[in-house]
């Protein structure tokens, strides 16, 4: 591959990937195992998966569009759980992506500015020149209103718009970028499901009046709760490009490690009753679970951002895979098989026992089902959650059976993102039975339980089964 052409100012689209070409590369896990059959020398199977990951890495991280995208989601997938030393290499280097998207130059985002608002003045007091956050799709900026309040200020790259919808016509296309991904790890899995469901999230997180009627259909959800928290939209200093809301301080993640076991155990908790609740309460996936997201403070209340990626769910989906976990966890292993079929995610004369799918419900809610309570939550758990959910090297593997429907496609990433960063912590909770709380079926046992129930009663929201 040639050299990339460094002489774009920042800010600008590049548009410059030989598309064609990556895609034919998607056979790097072939090549990878040609060239040690050739040399026989495993140091030269690892330099080409090292330099194959930096050149991808560098093209993705000058591109802005899907694949950058698909990039960051796939650096959360930690290669050693697979114990996959090929995709390490792709872990470690598309993991720089993460942080390193270069910012726009302050004229290119004054000018944003201008031609969506023509006065800016009109509405900002403050703006401030240098992002808080940069990432695949826009920057971040903080600012002050004209009526005093702090909010961020999201802006989005040019022509970034267009570029994805370009690409997102061509779902092949990504398709060969997850299979690419994967080779190193042997994956057999079918992704043009996955594609599907990928290209109608990162469609969605571009439509930026789309993420503010998702803040505010989950503020709406949250008001009044005793330790979430969730931004407001500032609707008429939002367009098509800028979305404006209310700033959530409070620690970022490299902080919050630092903290105090028993706070971080309060965190850990409220980031359980966020995720699991946004769609045991409402019909709600929130699908972008990445710790960079949220906001940590000393008295335990956790401040959640970005909801360009939400998965709306069909009331029929969301208590199917409500009553799927909930058999999951009391062991009623037939009925687990019963309701999968039901759903959609394997045909009825498939292969796979309903022991062989307890087993796996159980190794994916490790902490849940099986562990000791209170349960730790450790590296340990997210070697499970990925070995569940990716390590599909042989069709023994369940998830290589299955047929998982398109609305469950983020479920699985949501989970290993949640248990990853309790893992972090280092989490101690009774796991148990928060969960049985949020379904309905028993009473909370923890203070923040209490605070929660009491809540959803004043609300008038039901349980994860249904009971208000």
């Amino acid at each position: 591959m040639p050299d990339q052409d460094n002489s774009v100012p920042r800010g600008r689209l590049r548009r410059t990937v030989p598309l064609a070409g990556f895609a034919a590369r998607a056979a790097g896990g072939r090549l990878a195992a040609e060239l040690r059959e050739r040399t026989g020398d495993d140091g030269a199977v690892e330099r080409f998966h090292e330099r194959t990951a930096d050149r991808y890495a560098e093209l993705l991280g000058n591109y802005r569009g899907v694949l950058m995208k698909v990039g960051q989601m796939l650096s959360l997938v930690d290669a050693e759980a697979l114990s996959a030393a090929g995709y390490t290499h792709y872990q470690r280097a598309l993991g720089r992506l993460q942080a390193d998207a270069p910012a726009m130059e302050p004229a290119t985002v004054r000018s944003i500015l201008e031609s969506e608002f023509s006065s800016p003045s009109k509405y900002f007091a403050d703006f401030s020149d240098e992002p808080i956050a940069a990432a695949s799709i826009g920057q971040v900026h903080r600012a002050v209103l004209r009526d005093g309040r702090d909010v961020a200020v999201k802006i989005q790259y040019p022509g970034v718009a267009e570029a994805i919808q370009a690409d997102l016509a061509n779902t092949e296309m990504l398709a060969s970028m997850l299979r690419f991904m994967t080779s190193a790890i042997g994956a057999v899995a079918d992704f043009r499901v996955v594609a599907r469901e990928a290209s109608a999230r990162i469609s969605e997180e571009v439509d930026y009046r789309h993420e503010a009627a998702m803040i505010e259909r989950f503020g709406e959800l949250y008001e009044g709760h005793p330790f979430i928290r969730v931004p407001e939209i500032v609707r008429e200093a939002c367009t098509d490009r800028v979305l404006t809301m209310t700033y959530l301080d409070g620690m970022d993640w490299a902080a919050a490690q630092q903290a105090d076991q028993d706070v971080k155990n309060t965190w850990a908790e409220t980031i359980l009753r966020f995720g699991w609740g946004n769609f045991r309460h409402a019909n709600l996936l929130y699908a972008d679970p990445h710790p960079g997201n949220y906001r940590f403070n000393r008295d335990g209340t956790v401040g959640f951002v970005d909801f360009g990626c939400v998965r709306v769910l069909s009331e029929e989906v969301r208590r199917s895979y409500v009553a799927v976990v909930r058999a999951a966890i009391e062991g009623r292993s037939q009925d687990v098989r019963a309701l999968m079929v039901e759903s959609g995610w394997l045909a009825a004369d498939s292969a796979l026992t309903a022991d062989k799918l307890q087993a796996w419900w159980s190794d994916m809610l490790h902490e849940v089902i099986v562990a000791p309570q209170p349960a730790t939550y450790t590296a340990d758990t997210t070697t499970r959650n990925v070995r569940a959910l990716f390590d599909v090297r042989d069709m023994d593997h369940p998830l290589a059976r299955m047929n998982v429907p398109e609305e469950f496609v983020f479920a699985g990433r949501v989970q290993l993102a949640i248990s990853s960063v309790l893992g972090t912590l280092r989490a101690t909770l009774p796991v148990r039975a928060i969960v049985d709380d949020a379904d309905g079926v028993a009473e909370p046992v923890t203070g923040l339980g209490v605070l929660h129930r009491d809540w959803l009663r004043d609300r008038g929201l039901p349980s994860g089964l249904g009971a208000g």
